[in-house]
């Protein structure tokens, strides 16, 4: 197969493993990704799983690489706030939740973090469109209560005044139903401790 057809048939995806080469190669010969890799033309970044080296990777691109990388998950906490202007800064790394082991995968990309929550608190999520780019995503008020759930230390004030969350974003787009029945979903009282007092800092700021 030469590799421009092969370009062209993968050109919308921003990572791709020999599974997706074999949906739209059936006959596709496993040694052409080692000499396209020895000639600069793609890289691998884990776990057999490439890319296109002349592509620019952009945030759609590494919310999707996520995804893809340890599935199920779907990114979440600082990443999803900072993604929705909830925190200021941009996060170093992505961070996701999966209901599997907590892991880390370090690559050239950066790095790729997940946090383990129960299988019944795996809701809350959407899937986004970026382009061509689809990934999976923490609703804004799911991601406010992963990240108290995975953060059981925010126990004063100043721990949440610490988190830097804007006010004003946090009550333009929060919605509050939605925030207490996701809450409620989660059956966990110390979590609704934790859900108040970042109210209270909001709603008195």
């Amino acid at each position: 197969m030469k590799f421009i057809d092969f370009k062209n048939n993968l050109k919308n995806f921003p990572l791709f493993s020999l599974s997706d080469i074999r949906m739209v190669a059936k006959n596709f010969h496993r040694h052409q990704l080692n000499d396209w890799q020895k000639k600069g033309y793609i890289r691998k970044v884990i776990r057999g799983n490439y890319l296109f080296t002349d592509r620019e990777i952009t945030e759609p691109d590494l919310f999707l690489i996520a995804n893809r990388i340890y599935a199920p998950s779907y990114v979440s906490c600082e990443t999803a706030l900072a993604f929705y202007g909830l925190i200021p800064e941009s996060v170093y790394g992505i961070v996701s939740v999966a209901t599997r082991k907590t892991s880390t995968f370090s690559t050239d990309l950066g790095r790729f973090s997940y946090r383990t929550i129960k299988p019944q608190a795996f809701f809350g999520y959407t899937i986004m469109e970026r382009g061509s780019i689809r990934f999976s995503i923490a609703e804004a008020e799911k991601a406010v209560l992963d990240y108290l759930y995975l953060h059981a230390d925010l126990a004063a004030e100043e721990d949440i005044v610490s988190l830097r969350i804007d006010q004003e974003t946090f009550r333009a787009r929060i919605d509050r139903p939605r925030l207490m029945l996701f809450c409620d979903r989660f059956d966990i009282r110390s979590l609704r401790g934790r859900l108040d007092l970042l109210l209270r800092n909001m709603d008195h700021a």
